[in-house]
């Protein structure tokens, strides 16, 4: 059974199954697919083709392939806006035939030349764009259009410029080296399309303007009702498209100083296949220019190795046939399915054995114990205020809570009766704590740490904190910032209690119970957060010590409490003083006597600890029931717990009928009384503490106020 029991602990927590997962939330995990092909591409070419991957064979197909590449990237911004482009064939042999008639019969400065051409190739572009923007006629009739009049009038132009072109000699340095120099073994038609490329990219990815462009793509009416110009942005991916069609025709015009009738003919399929197989969607909205990238180095590769090993042009037609057909396939397979997907592997469950906790049934008489002391507690907003999470009282005793809808709401003292909004600040409001100034700050559920002045001044505080160099998810990022608390040294230390869950999936964290939380510090002087300490199973509140040098922390998942000491002698270790316990601790908070309050958000349960050693049962759970049916820790019963510094039970509260507060989530002294709150409840309680100082706040306990 114990070799059973350590296989299952392997394959479960040493094998990184839950990768998977993660690497396809990653946009960047489209690109595997193609970059895959390539490379598989390239090593099958290397064997059939002699001198392959020779310098002076990569050189000559660099030459080729920044031109293509340029144009890839037009069409690529243009389909990221769900658009599609048929004429790049003809704009780009009209570009193509206007450079050289400049440069060899106007005679004309070679920046003239490439000026001109990118401004007749912006000039169709824009004629596409306003027929399709601005007009709202279909993208695939008016390119198809646009390419039959393009067509139509290189032909015409062909046919008067075509001889005198040819009879033709201009001495020009500067056009010869756009033509054929390189720099070292780079072809400069290259270098253009490495600059082309990177301006698109950060265009596209850093840009409001690109923003906008994916915006439309994803859906055209939403971008429209959030104020995006869609007809005027719509337009611009054309102009951009037709500008890109430009410069790549003036750099085919300077490689070969001449056009032939065959200039730009099936461009546009080899283009759009180049496209769709580097992995960008044909319904807009998901795709970047590097996805551009590698399906037209696929696409001309093959291409060009085709004609070099001698086989007709038809075949090359059918090979890129087949390739768009099983692109778009993928594409329209993976779009429609990833979600799908991503719900059968993302959950990926670890083997994890609990210890047998101490009893808390009430006739056991443990010090676990709980009893109904909850239910006597008087109730505030009932009705009135949803999700509570957490409770605290400043200096004027009034009482603050967050809601489930966005807002700190505070009761008034000193009866409580009456409640305002105090400040609106989105997400989920959760762990609070007050400074030295009376300013408020806040976890926020999957936005970060907040502060709120007593003027009702909202800032954000910190949103991320520095990235692990081997998470494939991006852990700087805060997903579930939940409690915090105030050091002596006025740094903010607080927890993020997952990084691969947000805060209103904590249910699925602890199906997973993954330790992938952590305790983070914000330094107000710096502005900085930095990760404190990583792998914790949901590391949830956070309490200074009275002694000013360490705080506490639960792990809920580990039904644990932790010490850590952040200054002083101990500085930087790691204690559990609590461990075993039969409930899920929440948050924890000062008591008035040199203790500590704990609540409990629910209780541990036989059925649960056994679950936890089927891992595998749990991934077959999380694949085949719907979620409504998962198998969840039990938070239906939960209490409040009073420690001492060593960690030693003094006192356990409980609600076992359920009558006002069955699951907690936080409690607070102050002057006498204890306030419940719990994220799943509609109210706050409040308890007479009989031995408790009637004249302790944790204001003063933290700041030294007399209130």
């Amino acid at each position: 059974m114990r070799s059973k029991l350590n296989l299952s602990k392997f394959r479960y927590n040493f094998i990184p199954d839950h990768l998977l997962g993660e690497v396809l939330t990653k946009r960047w995990a489209d690109n595997i697919v193609p970059i895959t092909v390539f490379a598989i591409t390239v090593v099958i070419l290397a064997n059939l083709i002699p001198g392959f991957l020779s310098p002076q064979s990569l050189s000559d197909a660099g030459r080729q392939m920044g031109e293509f590449l340029i144009i890839v990237c037009g069409v690529s911004i243009v389909m990221i806006a769900g658009g599609i482009d048929l004429s790049v064939g003809s704009i780009y042999a009209i570009c193509a035939l206007i450079a050289v008639a400049v440069v060899n019969l106007l005679e004309w400065p070679v920046p003239v030349a490439l000026l001109i051409s990118v401004l007749v190739g912006a000039f169709f572009g824009a004629f596409n764009g306003y027929l399709i923007g601005y007009l709202k006629l279909r993208a695939f009739l008016t390119t198809l259009i646009t390419f039959v009049i393009g067509r139509a009038i290189y032909d015409i132009a062909l046919d008067y410029l075509g001889t005198p072109i040819q009879l033709s000699w201009v001495d020009s340095a500067l056009w010869d080296f756009i033509g054929d120099g390189s720099v070292g073994l780079i072809p400069v038609s290259f270098i253009f399309a490495a600059v082309v490329l990177v301006i698109a990219h950060v265009f596209i990815s850093r840009s409001r303007r690109g923003w906008h462009i994916s915006a439309i793509g994803g859906s055209r009416r939403s971008a429209f009702n959030t104020g995006i110009d869609v007809k005027k942005v719509v337009c611009s991916t054309y102009v951009i498209s037709g500008a890109c069609c430009g410069i790549a025709g003036f750099l085919f015009g300077a490689r070969l100083n001449g056009t032939g009738p065959g200039t730009g003919i099936g461009l546009e399929i080899l283009v759009l296949t180049a496209c769709v197989v580097g992995g960008i969607s044909l319904g807009g909205g998901r795709g970047s220019i590097a996805k551009g990238v590698l399906g037209g180095l696929i696409v001309l590769t093959i291409n060009n190795s085709l004609i070099r090993m001698g086989y007709h042009s038809g075949t090359n037609q059918m090979v890129l046939g087949i390739m768009l057909t099983l692109a778009v396939i993928l594409d329209i397979r993976w779009l429609r399915n990833r979600h799908k997907v991503l719900d059968k592997v993302y959950v990926a469950p670890v083997y994890t054995s609990m210890n047998e906790p101490v009893s808390a049934l009430p006739e056991d008489q443990t010090v676990y114990a709980l009893n109904s002391r909850l239910s006597e507690t008087e109730l505030i907003g009932a009705g009135e205020v949803e999700g509570p999470e957490d409770v605290i009282l400043d200096h004027e005793d009034h009482l603050y809570c967050g809601s489930r809808h966005g807002d700190i709401v505070r009761f008034l003292a000193p009866d409580y009766k009456k409640w305002e909004v105090f400040v609106h600040i989105g997400g989920f409001p959760l762990g609070l704590a007050f400074d030295r100034d009376q300013t408020l700050m806040i976890c926020v559920g999957a936005m970060g740490l907040y502060s709120v002045t007593p003027d009702r001044q909202v800032e954000r505080l910190s949103a991320e904190t520095n990235r692990s160099y081997l998470s494939i998810i991006d852990d700087a990022r805060l997903r579930d910032p939940n409690d915090l608390d105030i050091g002596s040294d006025g740094k903010i230390y607080f927890t993020d209690s997952t990084t691969r869950y947000d805060a209103h999936e904590w249910a699925i964290d602890s199906v997973e119970n993954r330790p992938t939380g952590r305790v983070l510090v914000y330094d107000p002087k710096t502005g900085k957060t930095r990760t404190l300490l990583r792998r914790l199973n949901y590391p949830n509140g956070v309490c200074m010590a009275h002694d000013g040098e360490s705080f506490f922390f639960a792990e809920s998942w580990e039904c644990r409490v932790n010490r850590y000491w952040y200054r002083g002698d101990r500085a930087g270790q790691l204690e559990t003083v609590i461990r075993d316990m039969p409930g899920y601790p929440d948050n924890i908070n000062r008591a008035s006597d040199g203790c500590y309050w704990m609540a409990w958000l629910g209780m541990r349960t036989p059925t649960y600890d056994l679950m936890l050693k089927r891992p595998g049962t749990r991934r077959r759970m999380t694949r085949k029931l719907p979620q409504d049916d998962w198998l969840f820790p039990n938070i239906n019963t939960g209490g409040v717990i009073k420690f001492d510094e060593k960690g030693n039970i003094l006192e356990a509260l409980g609600d076992l009928g359920g009558k006002h507060h069955p699951m907690v989530t936080s409690m607070r002294e102050h002057k006498g009384y204890l306030f419940v709150g719990g994220i799943l409840n509609n109210r706050i309680g409040k308890l007479k503490l009989p031995e408790a100082d009637p004249n302790w706040t944790s204001n003063a306990s933290y700041w030294g106020r007399s209130d």
